[in-house]
């Protein structure tokens, strides 16, 4: 007996459709695409989706409708999952029920805890993370979750509202950006993850495991640079080294716009955002001196199959 589901995960940056095909204990993926909505542009730090941005996620949802109807999915076979942008917006039981209205696509407000227990998910799912407890770190446009936890179980979690759009509505006030303003990042950063602190203080993580965006992209970014090609898809573990993050942290920082898009492996939706982004993972790596970078090709919505999976 074959069932197909469809997964959402409706990030402040990006809508992501996730439909497979569940044949016992086979898993195939049918349909992965992940579209641009930004619904936290403009409106982040005020909590609100304003009138664009909810016209924004309309059109890229009524989009994967499409898909879902295509791929024959039944409705109590879709799931989706809003974050941060949405979570804390004002206008969120508005925003869910026009989605619904236009759409037909229920969604699920998550909260951080949940939110970062389904990223572990997702992370374990896609990379070997091994024995040793290592830090996983998701940075989306709203929240970025941080989970210390190794191949086995989750020894401490929490979800920051310090994403990469609420970091660059404060920060990024010029590109590209100041030395000044890059100081302020960091102290805000040092007040701001203490509890993170703390807890790399206790259990000593060796290596950073990264998911999401801007991890995806770094990873483009030295494959471009080492081989002239993309990374494989089917891939869903990487390393990167942390001389080759330094690399295009640098490129990152020098440029402006249009110098970060020539950097080979760049994507539009990852050119800006990116600058607070490598600021954020120099931060972590250098604060908690560590020196191994590990990539998940999985994230969120993989961790929620993974749960309905029970894997």
């Amino acid at each position: 007996m074959s069932s197909r589901l469809g997964i959402i995960d409706l990030g402040t940056n990006t809508f992501h459709l996730l439909i497979v095909e569940k044949n016992g204990d086979e898993v195939n993926s049918l349909f992965h695409e992940s579209r641009p909505a930004r619904i936290g542009l403009g409106g982040i730090n005020k909590r609100i989706i304003n009138e664009d941005a909810i016209e924004r996620a309309l059109t890229v949802l009524r989009f994967f409708r499409e898909q879902l109807d295509l791929f024959e999915i039944a409705q109590e076979n879709v799931f989706a999952f809003g974050t941060s942008a949405i979570r804390n917006a004002e206008n969120k039981t508005e925003f869910c029920e026009t989605v619904f209205t236009e759409t037909k696509i229920p969604i699920t407000v998550i909260d951080g805890n949940q939110e970062a227990e389904y990223i572990y998910k997702g992370v374990r799912y896609g990379a070997k993370l091994g024995e040793v407890p290592c830090l996983i770190m998701d940075i989306g446009g709203g929240s970025v979750e941080f989970i210390i936890g190794n191949e086995s179980q989750i020894f401490w979690k929490q979800s920051f509202e310090i994403g990469g759009q609420r970091l660059m509505e404060k920060f990024m006030r010029t590109d590209p950006m100041t030395e000044g303003d890059r100081k302020k990042l960091y102290n805000y950063l040092d007040e701001s993850l203490i509890p993170l602190a703390n807890a790399v203080h206790q259990y000593a993580p060796e290596k950073l495991v990264g998911s999401s965006g801007t991890f995806d992209t770094l990873v483009d970014i030295d494959f471009q640079f080492r081989t002239g090609q993309w990374s494989p898809k089917n891939i869903t573990d990487f390393t990167l080294p942390i001389d080759e993050f330094y690399r295009i942290y640098s490129l990152i920082l020098a440029g402006n716009h249009d110098e970060r898009m020539a950097i080979a492996g760049m994507i539009a939706l990852r050119a800006d955002m990116i600058v607070v982004a490598v600021c954020l993972i120099d931060y972590v790596l250098k604060s908690h001196k560590i020196r191994n970078i590990q990539v998940s090709g999985y994230a969120l919505k993989e961790g929620v199959l993974a749960s309905m999976l029970g894997k």
